[in-house]
């Protein structure tokens, strides 16, 4: 039988592994809003940092470009070609 702090510690492993796969799994729907987008992206970055996950920035970075359909493509080759060096918040201003 589990203890208090096993049980604890798995909701906690739970709810960590939930939000990482939340953000890696997200993808626009072509025609959807660009910036509702990004707000939803964000707001699990901020959901990463209250639950402690330690991504670094190039990596959130990477995922969120590539949560963008194919349409953004020239977007995404121009950002990574001029080697912007922007915040996620730089990021999505630049993207709506």
């Amino acid at each position: 039988m589990l203890n208090i702090s096993q049980v604890y510690a798995f909701l906690d492993w739970y709810i960590r592994y939930d939000a990482i796969k939340a953000f890696f799994s997200t993808n626009m729907i072509e025609g959807s809003s660009v910036q509702e987008h990004g707000v939803k992206m964000l707001s699990l970055v901020e959901k990463h940092k209250d639950l402690k996950v330690d991504l670094e920035k190039e990596t959130y970075i990477v995922v969120i470009l590539q949560s963008f359909p194919p349409s953004f493509d020239q977007f995404i080759v121009n950002y990574n070609m001029n080697g912007l060096d922007k915040d996620l918040h730089e990021l999505i201003n630049m993207l709506v």
